[in-house]
């Protein structure tokens, strides 16, 4: 497996960051993994994180590829965050083997940008996988799995991993339901069946850019996070 980590130029991209957003020492950045199937809007999501949480949120972002480094390319065209807070890797191999089995390259990738930048959050984008693709817990504490209405309004019950585990279940695209017949309440109620307690949040990137319920969920895990290191 190969990575880029070549990113210790000045871009001058006109993000006012420095190099320190949490001094050494204050704990571990929550690190927050972002899943899910080719096309669902894990980058565009990413990408809306960003823009909502930079201004008082200190954050790096890692994304997987298998052969590019094109969802990195993405998000600095979409100059979001510094050029250099983001940072992509090739995997070389099928997405969930890097988040889940063979971990290294994106453990790396994520002590490379802590020691760098010491973030108090850092996000980590798989690269398009099934509804079976989990991340492991060794690499980060909490999952967000992204599903789209473009597949029907059947894939909540098909169930998964990805669906029933992750801690929180990002439906996007509603503003499709009514284009590909997707019943949105038949969505929520097999979504709730499969995952009990744990959230799901119906969102369109499209119409909502800052993807406010994703961003507010965000937070409280971050207040949590905060919590927990200074009760430590």
């Amino acid at each position: 497996m190969g990575s880029n980590h070549d990113h210790d130029h000045d871009h001058g991209n006109g993000h006012d960051h420095d190099d320190a957003d949490r001094p050494p020492g204050e704990g571990r950045a929550l690190r927050v993994g972002v899943g899910g199937p080719v096309g669902t809007g894990k980058t565009e999501l990413v990408s809306c994180l960003c823009r909502a949480l930079a201004a008082d949120v200190g954050l790096a972002v890692v994304t997987n590829d298998i052969f590019t480094t094109e969802d990195a390319a993405i998000l600095q065209r979409k100059d979001v965050l510094p050029a250099e807070r983001i940072m992509p890797v090739q995997t070389g191999c099928c997405p969930h083997t890097a988040i889940r089995d063979d971990i290294s390259e994106n453990l790396d990738a994520i002590e490379q940008l802590e020691r760098r930048f010491h973030p108090e959050l850092v996000i980590l984008e798989s690269g398009g996988d099934n509804l079976t693709a989990i991340f492991s817990q060794a690499l980060v504490d909490v999952q967000i799995f992204v599903i789209d209405v473009a597949g029907g309004d059947k894939v909540p019950r098909k169930g998964g991993p990805g669906i029933t585990t992750s801690d929180l279940l990002v439906v996007n695209k509603t503003d499709l339901a009514p284009l590909v017949g997707a019943d949105l309440e038949v969505m929520r109620r097999d979504a709730d069946a499969g995952r009990g307690e744990r959230p799901t949040l119906f969102v369109s990137l499209r119409e909502d850019p800052l993807a406010t319920p994703v961003v507010a969920w965000v937070r409280d895990a971050l207040a949590a996070h905060r919590r927990s290191a200074t009760a430590a």
